[in-house]
């Protein structure tokens, strides 16, 4: 299974909507971690949950985190989150949200951040 990534530097990667097969494909590709930024259910029932992709996140060997955030906000208390979650997960990581911008805007936000 081909993961449409962007990698955004050494440490992070963002892709849109995973499905919990994509995450032996995330560990494969070298990934050691995966954040979905995405809300159960935000596009209804057919959206994978975070539990079932959680669970094949951790059968696949990858720390799996889930930080929802909202598609055309994320507040300052969210991206201290996904900091301090860049600071301890194992890297490389890769966030995901229903296209990718979000995860990506979270991360830029989150830079500020970082010390």
């Amino acid at each position: 299974m081909d993961l449409p990534t962007t990698r955004l530097n050494a440490e992070i990667s963002t892709a849109p909507q995973l499905t919990p097969d994509a995450m032996a494909a995330a560990a494969a590709a070298g990934f050691r971690s995966v954040i979905n930024n995405r809300p159960d259910f935000e596009a209804g029932p057919e959206q994978p949950t975070s539990a079932s992709i959680e669970a094949a996140a951790r059968a696949a060997g990858l720390e799996y985190v889930h930080l929802p955030v909202a598609g055309n906000f994320q507040t300052p208390e969210q991206a201290q989150a996904m900091a301090g979650l860049m600071e301890r997960l194992p890297k490389p990581v890769l966030a995901f949200c229903r296209s990718g911008t979000r995860s990506g805007r979270l991360y830029a936000l989150s830079l500020e951040h970082r010390r």
